[in-house]
This record gives structure tokens, C-alpha cells and sequence, in this order.
């Protein structure tokens, strides 16, 4: 799943090319929105929070009331932005489109969104209300640094891993972010929060914030990490197999992936059943 940095550089490139501008072509491909028509309205920004991603348009002709166009990225999602009068299509599968915006100069398209609502700009907190502080947000501080670290606090005997994972802890932190972090701290993810204390916590909240930073300026992140989704294969760091579990409760449960070795302490009750690399074909046994 995209995780903070990813919609962090969506939202960029989208107010980029359509901040400022009215829309000229407004295509909506979602059930409760097909009747929506945007056209005429300018865009007057569009930033991410979290994982989520917010283009706010103004009220027009002046008689309307600003609306926020709200997407998720969920798992396939993703958001390209085209020269308008330049062929699309060829790149990704026209029906796979879920919204279409456009000025005269780019058009933005909207690749299998996982969500896609319209609420007035006033009523955003319906939406991302819930969310902690945003760890690639304008706020991002040492106040903010503070509530996450409270929050974590207040439920000591949950994994950390699994309350990195709590948007309502932390907005933006997905599985590659949060596997990388407790790697790089040397902590399992199935330690109890509150076994890190204030100031181990604070500490990882700080280095989540460095690495999303980070991954703002790097596009090619995913594939130069220590751990995740490298499942089978020799950690980067001292050669032990890197391994995977489940973590959190069900039916919410996420990849944890984890190198025994650097990260020692609590483990998942897996067996410690050998595990191949990810995504490698399955030897057929012959009867």
C-alpha cells in the first residue's frame, strides 16, 4: 500500500499542475459522484494528510460552497498527470480510471482509487478527522512528536508495530515504513510499546519522521530497504534469513517483516517454519 511519502508526492504534483486554475474537464467515475460536475471551479490546493489526499476547489461563480474532492490510494492506487490533448490511455487501462480532472495545460487521472468522496471543505473532518499527526504534515514538531509518543504510552502492552500502524497513532506509517524503523532501532515488532519507555519511543517516532522524509526526495526507496518484503533472503546486515508474520488482530492484520537477529526480542508464534523468498514459485512435490 502507497504509504505517506507516496501521497505526499501525489499531492505535489497535483497542485503543481492544477492549483489556481479552473477546471475544465471534470470526470468522475465513482457511483455516488457521477453526477458530479466540477467544471468551472478552481482548484485552490491540493495536500496530503497522511495517507489521505485532499483537493480543495473553490465556490466558482461565488454561489457554491468550496468543496474537498477526498481520494485513498488503498493497495493499487495511484494518481498520473498528463499534458491535456496528450494520449493517457496507452499507459494504464482505461477501465481501471476513476476520476478525471483537467485545466487547458495538464490533466490529472485518477488510477484505481481505493476512495473517492466529495464533502464540503468545512466538513473534512468527517474524513480525516480520526487521524493522529500527520508525520510529513506542516504541524509536525515536538508537540506532535509528544502526542504520538502519549498515545503509544497509553496502550503499553500493544505491539509496536502494530500501534505504528494505528493511523490514529501516527497518520502516513505503512508496512515498509514501520518495518524499517524497528529495524533500524533494533526493536521486534512484537515488542510491547511500553517495554521502550519515553524515551526509546520518542526515538522511533523521530526516525519515522526522517525516513518519510526521506522517501519525499527518493522514488526508488522501496527497493533499498533492510527488511521488508525481503521474506527468505540474507539480512543486508549480519546474513540471518529475514522473516514475516502477521501482526495486529484480526481481520486487520499486516506483514510484519524482521531480521531474529538484529531485532531480538519477542517473536511470532510461526514456528519458525523455514520461509522461501517473496514471491518465489513453490516446489510441486511429485506423488
Amino acid at each position: 500500500m502507497p504509504e505517506g511519502d507516496v501521497v505526499w508526492r501525489s499531492a505535489q504534483r497535483l497542485h503543481a499542475a492544477l492549483a489556481g486554475r479552473a477546471l475544465e474537464r471534470s470526470d468522475l467515475r465513482w457511483p455516488s459522484l457521477a453526477t458530479v460536475d466540477l467544471r468551472g471551479r478552481v482548484v485552490d490546493e491540493v495536500v496530503s494528510r497522511g495517507k489521505h489526499l485532499l483537493l480543495r476547489v473553490g465556490d466558482g461563480d461565488g454561489t457554491d460552497q468550496p468543496l474537498t474532492l477526498h481520494s485513498h490510494l488503498r493497495m493499487e492506487g495511484s494518481w498520473h498527470v498528463h499534458a491535456t490533448g496528450q494520449p493517457w490511455r496507452t499507459a494504464r487501462a482505461a477501465h481501471g480510471v476513476r476520476a478525471v480532472l483537467a485545466n487547458a495545460e495538464w490533466t490529472a487521472v485518477g488510477h484505481r482509487l481505493g476512495m473517492l468522496d466529495l464533502v464540503p471543505t468545512a466538513e473534512e473532518a468527517r474524513l480525516v478527522g480520526h487521524l493522529g499527526p500527520d508525520v510529513l504534515g506542516p504541524g509536525w514538531g515536538p508537540g506532535a512528536v509528544t502526542r504520538v509518543v502519549d498515545a503509544l504510552l497509553a496502550h503499553p502492552g500493544r505491539h509496536v508495530g502494530e500501534a505504528l500502524l494505528d493511523q490514529r497513532v501516527l497518520a502516513g506509517v505503512g508496512t515498509y515504513f514501520m518495518a524499517e524503523a524497528l529495524f533500524l532501532r533494533g526493536v521486534s515488532p512484537w515488542t510491547p510499546a511500553g517495554e521502550l519507555g519515553e524515551d526509546g519511543l520518542r526515538a522511533l517516532v523521530v526516525l519515522e519522521r526522517r525516513l518519510l522524509e526521506a522517501g519525499t526526495r527518493d522514488v526508488a526507496h522501496g527497493s533499498l530497504g533492510y527488511v521488508h518484503a525481503r521474506s527468505g533472503q540474507p539480512c543486508r546486515r549480519c546474513g540471518t534469513t529475514v522473516r514475516v508474520a502477521p501482526i495486529g488482530v484480526a481481520p486487520q492484520e499486516r506483514s510484519a517483516f524482521y531480521c531474529p537477529r538484529c531485532q531480538p526480542g519477542p517473536t511470532p508464534t510461526d514456528g519458525g517454519a523455514p520461509q522461501a523468498p517473496l514471491g518465489a514459485r513453490r516446489e510441486v512435490r511429485r506423488r
